[in-house]
């Protein structure tokens, strides 16, 4: 972004409508005040444009400003200025949304980029800003031999992004989400005010901000717990004739706690059908874990074993990124979907959708993410999840080989379908998907919840100024 001018806000009901008037001018609005951090507005078409995609490239919202506060006081007082001026703001982290709800038509888009510093390290714990990607807070904790239990299979998605929403990854059969290993947050309210909140402070608040999609406050920074870190993985990518027997050997892994990580997934074989394929990790230190032992029982056909370092291992995904950018489809339109799909009645559920699909649904590096995990690891109040002991996370990770706008729109409204569908056999969306909801759809999809989220709003942000783009409220 480049800046127009390092504009003076000051904070507080005492904003005039000449000062809103020059900022979003990007003219001087008179003699700086020394205790104001000046927070940075750009209006120029450059800035705004940025703002207005994301990942998905599918919507296009355009704010009225971007501003890239450097500090959480910067944030407190963008927020009230905002706040005071009438406008809605959206944070955002390193723009992965997929459907334009890190966006805020004619409002204000708040980059988080700068707050991107790792505070400390310590034995158990790290405690980081929230626009910190995850590679740079694996980074910092490996060199202390330390890791977060649970890390998203891409680590260039912000700490605050992935809280906002859940955070899901390759250990949460083991450890839960992400927002299960939170220890402390330090918001800002739509209200502007700071605040930090945990199990023992604020605690309604802390429940409300973990997976709320940033509903009630911003958060801006995060500690978080963390583990002793392995020396290495031992990875095993099996393959399967149909997704009976994949399911059965994932369902025994799981039960039999046989690895660390665990995934899977369905993925087009190139002639019009599809591999089913396991995906375990099993970590270790020193002695090799032992592969017959591991895999004993499992009617696998076995495609692939590696080695890696925990490094080498957690950072695997972006050998397919760095793919998808050379040839062009990283900017293409992700219409993805990604849910939950209850345990008992999965394989009915996932083989009917499946059946309904085609390469062309997918593009030629696209998937489906299909898995068990147990529920009782997850503890976020507002993570929502079929009200049974097994899931499936089920994601149609749609990344099409063109930047086609009329596809996208198809592969969008066939996500409404399909959620639908998936919704009354009892399965329940993960929050970044690419499809319109309403706010009706999410009060059914918070459930019991919504009364901790529609308090918590009320009383954090009653003008209901944050986050606008998810049309919860």
């Amino acid at each position: 972004m480049t800046p127009n001018r390092r504009t003076l806000l000051h904070a507080g009901v005492g904003v005039t409508a000449t000062l809103a008037s020059a900022a979003l001018a990007g003219q001087p609005s008179g003699p700086r005040d020394s205790q104001s951090p000046g927070p940075l507005l750009a209006n120029d078409a450059e800035s705004r444009a940025a703002a207005a995609q994301d990942f998905g490239h599918i919507v296009d919202r355009r704010p009225r400003a971007v501003c890239k506060p450097a500090t959480s006081g910067e944030v407190a007082d963008i927020m009230r200025w905002a706040k005071d001026q009438g406008l809605k703001v959206a944070a955002r982290g390193q723009g992965h949304a997929t459907y334009g709800r890190a966006m805020a038509e004619d409002g204000i888009v708040m980059d988080l980029g700068m707050l991107a510093t790792i505070h400390r390290v310590e034995p158990d714990r790290v405690v980081v800003d929230a626009g910190a990607t995850w590679h740079k807070v694996v980074d910092a904790t490996l060199a202390k031999g330390l890791v977060p239990p649970v890390l998203t299979n891409y680590l260039e998605l912000s700490v605050g992004g992935t809280l906002a929403v859940g955070g899901i990854g390759g250990s949460s059969s083991r450890h839960g989400l992400q927002t299960d290993q939170v220890l402390e947050l330090d918001v800002v309210t739509g209200e502007g005010v700071e605040l930090t909140c945990s199990p023992t402070s604020h605690p309604e608040l802390f429940d409300a901000v973990r997976a709320g999609l940033a509903q009630c406050a911003i958060i801006v920074r995060a500690t978080l717990r963390l583990m002793r870190a392995p020396e290495r993985v031992r990875r095993f990518q099996l393959s399967y004739p149909d997704l009976a027997s994949l399911t059965a050997d994932q369902r025994r892994v799981l039960e039999e706690a046989r690895c660390d990580q665990l995934q899977g997934a369905v993925v087009p074989d190139g002639t019009g059908g599809w591999r089913y394929q396991m995906e375990a990790g099993v970590f270790y230190d020193g002695k090799m874990p032992d592969d017959g032992a591991l895999l004993a029982g499992l009617a696998d056909k076995r495609e692939t074993v590696s080695d890696l370092t925990f490094g080498e291992d957690a950072n695997a995904f972006a050998k397919l990124e760095k793919i998808l950018r050379a040839n062009g489809q990283w900017l293409n339109p992700h219409p993805w979907l990604l849910t939950y799909l209850p345990g008992s009645n999965v394989l009915k559920i996932a083989r009917d959708v499946i059946a309904e699909l085609n390469s062309d649904d997918l593009g030629p590096f696209g998937r489906i993410t299909y898995y068990p995990m147990f529920t009782d690891r997850c503890r976020t109040p507002l993570l929502r999840l079929p009200d049974e002991r097994v899931v499936f996370p089920f994601n149609l990770i749609r990344i099409p080989a063109s930047a086609d706008r009329a596809n996208a729109e198809r592969l969008v409204m066939r996500n409404r379908e399909l959620y639908e569908r998936i919704r009354s056999a009892g399965g329940v969306l993960y929050p970044v998907s690419a499809l319109p909801m309403s706010s009706s759809d999410w009060t059914d999809h918070f459930g019991v919840r919504w009364s901790l989220l529609c308090e918590a709003k009320g009383r954090h942000d009653p003008g209901s100024h944050l986050t606008p783009g998810y049309e919860l409220f």
